[in-house]
């Protein structure tokens, strides 16, 4: 494959622009970068709640199933990220996608209905699975905003979608195998009732 990048610095960002793959270049502000960059932290999230889950699979072995489906959407992610870069160039396909709704159904079968809203809580693990999917929303916001000027051929609106369903549903499952209750939602009528 040889060598993607011979230096880091090139000096040419400078001036607050920044190159796209097709040579062109755009402000670092411009929407398409925005995308691009929250998509880029979306994947940092991501690995960080992999490297997390990764050392908490040693005490709850059932959580290398949520590894395993998880990982491969930082592949995914990047892909995506190619394909902002690159206005021209597909990468995801409908299979990814139909993937992730797969997966979403198998784990909300274990889980069961939701009755209340939940906080984002309980484990180090669960907080960084609700903050992947905080992200992931954030992506597709940039995103759908980039659609509105440029329009985007591909399907990564929707893979971001459902990745943000999968997350939420990953929080769920990791907090349930690492035995947790769920942190419910009390508004703020039910918290004064309980105080009198």
């Amino acid at each position: 494959m040889g060598y993607r990048l011979s230096k880091i610095y090139t000096r040419t960002g400078d001036t607050g622009q920044t190159g796209l793959a097709d040579g062109s270049r755009v402000d670092k502000d411009h929407p398409r970068i925005e995308a691009i960059g929250d998509v880029d932290e979306l994947n940092s999230q991501l690995g960080l709640l992999l490297a997390e889950l990764a050392q908490q699979s040693v005490q709850h072995l059932s959580l290398k199933e949520v590894i395993t489906v998880l990982a491969p959407c930082q592949h995914r992610l990047f892909d995506l990220g190619g394909e902002l870069a690159m206005p021209d160039y597909r990468a995801l396909t409908t299979h990814e996608v139909e993937s992730l709704e797969q997966i979403i159904d198998i784990w909300n079968e274990e889980l069961g209905p939701l009755e209340n809203f939940i906080l984002p809580g309980g484990s180090h693990a669960v907080a960084l699975a609700h903050v992947c999917r905080s992200q992931a929303r954030r992506a597709e916001r940039r995103c759908q905003t980039l659609n509105r000027h440029e329009p985007l051929l591909g399907l990564g609106l929707a893979y971001l979608n459902r990745l943000s369903d999968l997350l939420f549903v990953a929080a769920r499952l990791i907090g349930r195998r690492q035995g947790l209750a769920e942190i419910l939602w009390q508004p703020a009528a039910h918290q004064e009732a309980s105080r009198d």
